[in-house]
C-alpha cells in the first residue's frame, strides 16, 4: 500500500454513512507504507441539500478525485457504477470510521455487495 488515499462517506465525521447520496461529507486519510494520516473532512454535494442545484454522481465524486478507495455504508446502483467508472475501488461496509480504517490497513476490510440498493433519483 504505497501512498493510497481512502475516503469514507460520513454524516458526522465518526461513522460510515449508510446512504452515500444523502451524506454531506467525506473524511479522507492517506495510507503510506502502513502509516496513516488524517487529511480531514471534505464537503460533498448531496441529494436534499438546501438551495443546491440537482447533483450528479460526477459532482459527488469530484471532492475525492485524488482518492483511490471509497468506503460507504450503502449506495444506489447508479452511484456504485459511477464510482467504479471514476476509477475508485468501492468498499461497502458500515460502522465506525476508525475501526474500518484499521481493518483496511490490516487488509481485513471486506465489501458487502448486498449494500448496493436498486433505486432511481
Amino acid at each position: 500500500m504505497n501512498d493510497l488515499r481512502i475516503a469514507f462517506i460520513t454524516d458526522d465525521g465518526l461513522s460510515v454513512s449508510a446512504h452515500f447520496g444523502k451524506a454531506p461529507s467525506y473524511r479522507v486519510f492517506s495510507v503510506t507504507d502502513g502509516q496513516v494520516a488524517d487529511l480531514g473532512a471534505r464537503p460533498k454535494p448531496y441529494h436534499g441539500a438546501d438551495n443546491q442545484p440537482a447533483t450528479t454522481h460526477g459532482d459527488m465524486f469530484a471532492p475525492i478525485s485524488d482518492c483511490q478507495v471509497l468506503v460507504a455504508g450503502g449506495m444506489g446502483t447508479p452511484a456504485w457504477q459511477s464510482a467504479r467508472q471514476a476509477g475508485l475501488e468501492v468498499i461497502l461496509a458500515g460502522g465506525e470510521i476508525e475501526a474500518a480504517l484499521k481493518a483496511f490497513v490490516r487488509g481485513e476490510l471486506t465489501s458487502d455487495e448486498r449494500r448496493v440498493h436498486d433505486h432511481r433519483h
